[in-house]
């Protein structure tokens, strides 16, 4: 049970940035999903539905003690594993991926929840090694540790989620006090191997890479999607028209011609950003990165308050998360960043997604609630 004295620390800003968040997600919803099946509030019911369970599980997040968890690291980690693995053997496959597990009338994705997973139990990994991370071969056991959940995400494939992992193993490293120096180092070392893997690939010699073609022309077209119009290149023109075509103030809700047409792929999803930019223009992009500032800078300060190395952790890591799905979400929408159906944190549509997010924010404000050790 939550302590009274508890609540009265509690910076209600940041709940309040979150629920803006939520609002905005089910009038776009309404406007983005339209036209797609025959309920026109389908997905703004599941969407709120979801939300629902979500603020459930943030109080129930902010029922105990956070350092609690630091006992269940290795059974967090190995649910990880297990979940992760079921995928491959009983999961569902849509869209070339098989990344679901059918639970009745529900998709339930492992690899959202297994974000938030690896936060925790890689959190109570790094406690036990602070000082330690100053060396290569200090940071050899911690890529291990990540490498299994890694290659399972891959291997359905979900070039993505791996993504953020990658983002989260290094940013909880920085957090964990390993030399900036190194982890950029090894940052810029990777991104150059890849980066000539890529060259190779494209050149006469066609270096096989450990990707589907598709995944390798999504990593690319972002630089000219005009190379391929009507394929990989598809999503990015015609999320850029949409965007462009809002101007100032967006053609209003309901009125997105890219969006009311379905010319513009996962408009309730991935490219949801894009909706926003149609039908609100300029000005209602700003304000949605507004909160997205709001909501990183409050976690920012929530980790600096942490009481503990742990907690500090936790929020480090579930802030690698959220600004890695903005940057890259965003960042894909407007032609900047590679395509990866990564979406937006509390916008975009997805019960597995939402759950995870509303998961984490009960751990930050957890975090927040306990900055301070009370006497009674």
């Amino acid at each position: 049970m939550l302590n009274r004295r508890l609540v009265i620390n509690l910076d209600y800003t940041f709940p309040f940035v979150i629920l803006l968040i939520l609002g905005l997600s089910l009038l776009i919803l309404s406007s983005a999903t339209a036209n797609i099946g025959s309920d026109p509030l389908f997905y703004v019911k599941k969407q709120a539905l979801w939300i629902g369970v979500g603020i459930a599980a943030v109080f129930m997040m902010l029922s105990f003690d956070y350092t609690k968890l630091l006992r269940f690291e290795y059974v967090i980690y190995g649910l990880v594993i297990l979940l992760l693995a079921a995928v491959l053997l009983i999961g569902h496959a849509s869209h070339g991926a098989r990344q679901w597990i059918s639970l009745g009338p529900f998709l339930f994705q492992p690899s959202e929840f297994g974000k938030i997973m690896m936060v925790v139990c890689f959190a109570s990994f790094l406690v036990k090694r602070r000082g330690k991370l100053q060396r290569v071969r200090d940071l050899l056991p911690c890529f291990l540790y990540f490498s299994f959940p890694l290659l399972l995400v891959l291997a359905q494939p979900d070039l993505g989620t791996a993504l953020v992992f990658i983002v989260m193993l290094f940013g909880m490293l920085f957090v964990a006090g390993a030399r900036p120096v190194l982890l950029f180092s090894l940052l810029g070392g990777g991104l150059a191997v890849i980066a000539i893997a890529l060259a190779l690939h494209f050149s006469p010699l066609h270096l096989p890479l450990p990707l589907k073609e598709y995944q390798i022309a999504r990593l690319v077209v972002f630089i000219n999607p005009y190379w391929d119009p009507q394929g990989a290149g598809y999503h990015i023109i015609q999320s850029l028209v949409a965007i462009g075509s809002g101007w100032i103030w967006g053609k209003g809700l309901y009125h997105g011609s890219q969006v009311q047409l379905n010319f513009l792929p996962e408009h309730h999803t991935d490219f949801i950003f894009s909706v926003v930019g149609e039908e609100l223009g300029f000005v209602g992009a700003c304000f949605l990165l507004f909160l997205y500032f709001n909501l990183l800078n409050r976690t920012l300060q929530v980790a600096f308050q942490a009481r503990d190395p742990f907690g500090r952790l936790l929020v480090g890591g579930i802030l690698s998360m959220w600004l890695f799905h903005i940057l890259e979400n965003i960042g894909m929408t407007i032609g900047l960043m590679p395509i990866t159906g990564i979406p937006l944190p509390f916008l975009s549509y997805g019960g597995s997604f939402m759950l995870t997010n509303m998961i984490a924010l009960g751990l930050v404000l957890n975090v927040h609630l306990r900055r301070e050790k009370m006497l009674f």
